[in-house]
């Protein structure tokens, strides 16, 4: 099968498509036809070194697409289902993936649309679970208008939680049509908080990692009524706790947006796509930023 790979680290000029031997699913796990992948920010942090050392590398975590094997002990699957899901191998963006959790894309989406969800969905209900973020939770989501923030606030406002969203102001129509209360980020961010809600948020997440998190203590009270999935470091210097995938994965969210999706209660926007073969070029895109919105390669 194709598949995008780096066999040293640098630039996107390093990343080529080989040829690699088809992949098989084991026990609970199944394959798919990949149609689209999704991609991260991770991807080329994988790909400058600054995560895994090994070499060679494959990339991509999520991928939507047509089972075509299935391994021992999967029920309610069939071969030709169109599902989305994730693999824990990060070899999706490939002709052919193996995915260990996924859900039945719902008619509402197409491909692309469904490979943008696993990331996004599984990381903002992992840490809503994490901060306890129930039905009458005031919550303050740093970070509102990226991929992981827009899930979190429609997941967030599922649970019955007022949800205050910060991004700038030209995300703010977006942000109040998915259900926050928007606030420029920024310089004075905490006061005008403050002014529509004037004791504070109960609970806090960031999920842009811009420094924010001694405002976002300030705001919420205590160390512990915050957490972050993209500030590593400052969560050590402030106490707040730093959500990562293998504390446990919110695996249940994939088929929980299928549905919300399907009743029209829940969407990504996918800010552009690229065929496969043009990997290179969405990783230059993703890392100069301006684009709003998840990229996906498609494969043919």
């Amino acid at each position: 099968m194709r598949a995008a790979q780096f066999s040293r680290f640098g630039g996107p000029e390093v990343l080529e498509i080989v040829d690699l031997p088809d992949p098989h699913p084991g026990p609970g796990e199944i394959r798919i036809k990949v149609r689209a992948a999704g991609v991260n920010a991770s991807d080329w942090k994988k790909r400058q070194g600054l995560m895994d050392q090994e070499l060679p590398q494959t990339l991509g975590y999520e991928a939507a697409g047509i089972v075509d094997e299935i391994g021992d002990g999967v029920p309610g699957v069939t071969a030709g289902d169109r599902v989305f899901g994730a693999s824990p191998y990060g070899a999706a963006q490939a002709e052919l993936a193996v995915l260990s959790y996924w859900a039945r894309i719902p008619h509402s989406l197409d491909y692309a649309g469904s490979a943008a969800i696993p990331a996004a969905a599984e990381t903002a209900a992992r840490a809503l679970d994490q901060l306890g973020v129930t039905a009458g939770s005031t919550l303050l989501i740093n970070g509102a208008s990226g991929t992981v923030g827009s899930a979190a606030v429609q997941l967030a406002v599922q649970r019955g939680a007022r949800v205050i969203g910060t991004g700038s102001s030209g995300t703010h129509d977006a942000l109040r049509s998915l259900g926050a209360e928007p606030v420029t980020y920024g310089d004075g961010m905490p006061e005008r908080v403050r002014d529509i809600t004037p004791s504070g948020v109960d609970l806090a997440l960031d999920v842009a990692g811009s420094g924010i998190l001694p405002a976002l203590v300030e705001l919420a009270g205590a160390s512990e009524r915050v957490l972050t999935v993209a500030d590593f470091r400052g969560a050590q210097r402030t106490g707040v706790r730093f959500s990562r995938g293998d504390t446990g994965r919110a695996t249940y969210a994939l088929a929980q947006v299928a549905r919300l999706a399907e009743a029209g209660r829940f969407s990504l926007q996918v800010g552009r796509t690229f065929p496969l073969s043009e990997i290179a070029l969405a990783h230059r895109v993703g890392e100069a930023g301006g684009v709003r919105g998840k990229l996906v390669l498609l494969v043919d």
